[in-house]
């Protein structure tokens, strides 16, 4: 929450960053099938030569990037604890909430104007450092296609929803913490996940346009297949839509998305521009899996876990900051709503902490994902073809360690070797031996 920005205040001072994304990779060709002398399929020379086909210079960027990627994770945490000091530091903080509390006798309205200004403040605190992460360094690796003035506006629609739909939790909350105070961390944590439900269920129909424009794909062969695996699998989905990702970055990406009747199927412009049919069945395969697997429940299950110990690291973690420096801040208690920006650095802390953890978590459930996806879709070729497209921004072969903590998605290398492994073992055909002696000769 600290970090979104209003970018739109940006567009006046920062537009000498116009540049536009460097070219992307293409879908690969098909590998050819790897043919052993003895006419079986050679597995690791079929996915040797997928990674053959990333240029070397791609693939040191594309690892450089990733790598960034782990730094950032411990800047933002650092970003986090340095938006808290400084509001409570200078006395922004219980300066706002004494704003509030004379504004109106009503608890619940105290925070959400509190709530309002936060939001504000830590958008236009963070503009910079946002605008580093999201906009200049995407342009550098080459994966966004946005100008300024098309980005500060995205940010700041996404600044007004954080602000109708955050102050609406952070006020929720706060009842909680003053109804229970001393189980709030239990109650609280029951709240979140009812709240991350709820943006699950209307994301699909109401939030996600508020940034793409979603289509009905036109009728299509591609489009009568990917409706007829749907339905083999009980997919309540009874259209497939297309959204113009593509005026935002070049990723390739797809969704099943919604919960209790909005499930929706939806893939962007770009895996349909730049990659075949074979891809697009393979990545909507996968998808369709995560949906298929209850991955959308086992994953609040898991989230209500981690919140349940988040919530309690707060509550332990909030009474020693506050013992410490309470009164110079001028935060009464865990309830004092003034207190807010030391309950987001401390989840910042606890999030960073459960990195690895949650990482595998996630990359479990890819892989499981992956799995259904090659049986549902029976396209390993396209699933491997889909695996070098995203090598333009993970990397493609990290080490185990690396890979456990750092990946919430099963490697690109691993992706490709468990698709022609799938291939060797359901799809290629032995071919005939080559003779190896001077056959007989003709018989008249």
């Amino acid at each position: 929450m600290t970090r979104i920005v209003a970018g739109m205040l940006l567009a006046v001072f920062l537009l000498l960053n116009t540049a536009s994304a460097a070219p992307a990779l293409v879908a690969p060709p098909p590998v050819e099938a790897a043919v052993t002398t003895a006419g079986t399929f050679d597995i690791d020379a079929a996915s040797e030569a997928y990674m053959a086909q990333i240029p070397a210079d791609k693939r040191a960027k594309s690892d450089a990037y990733f790598e960034g990627g782990y730094w950032l994770l411990l800047w933002n945490v650092l970003i986090a604890i340095g938006v808290a000091w400084l509001l409570l530091g200078t006395r922004l903080s219980p300066r706002m909430r004494d704003f509030a509390e004379r504004r109106t006798r009503f608890k619940w309205l105290q925070t959400v104007i509190y709530a309002l200004q936060y939001f504000v403040l830590t958008a236009l605190i963070t503009a910079p450092w946002a605008y580093y992460e999201n906009f200049i360094r995407e342009h550098q690796y080459g994966l966004s296609t946005q100008d300024t003035a098309s980005w500060a506006g995205e940010q700041f629609t996404g600044l007004l929803v954080t602000m109708v739909l955050g102050s609406l939790l952070l006020a929720v909350i706060y009842a909680v913490i003053r109804r229970f105070p001393k189980t709030w961390w239990l109650w609280g944590a029951g709240v979140a996940v009812t709240f991350a439900v709820f943006l699950g269920t209307i994301g699909p129909v109401f939030l996600a346009p508020l940034f793409n424009t979603y289509k009905p794909l036109d009728d299509s062969p591609l489009k009568t297949e990917i409706l007829a695996i749907a339905r083999s699998y009980d997919i309540p989905a009874e259209n497939v839509y297309s959204f113009d990702a593509s005026r935002q970055s070049n990723r390739i990406s797809a969704n099943v998305s919604g919960m209790f009747g909005t499930t929706r199927i939806s893939l962007n412009d770009n895996l349909l521009n730049r990659t075949s049919p074979e891809t697009v069945k393979a990545v909507l395969g996968h998808e369709m899996g995560h949906y298929v697997l209850h991955h959308t429940y086992t994953g609040v299950a898991f989230i209500a876990v981690m919140l349940v110990f988040g919530f309690a690291f707060v509550r332990w973690a909030f009474a020693r900051v506050l013992a410490r420096w309470g009164a110079r801040w001028s935060v009464r208690d865990i309830a004092d709503v003034a207190g807010l920006p030391i309950v987001i650095a401390l989840f910042s802390i606890f999030a960073f902490v459960m990195t690895p953890l949650d990482n595998t978590m996630t990359r479990i459930a890819e892989e499981q994902a992956d799995a259904f996806g090659l049986d549902a879709a029976r396209e390993p070729d396209g699933f491997a073809q889909a695996a070098v497209l995203l090598a333009q921004y993970r990397k493609m072969r990290p080490g185990p360690i690396e890979e456990a903590i750092f990946h919430d998605h099963p490697s690109g290398w691993n992706r490709i070797r468990r698709s022609m492994t799938w291939k060797a073992e359901h799809m290629a055909t032995p071919v005939p031996p080559m003779p190896t002696s001077t056959p007989p000769p003709a018989t008249r």
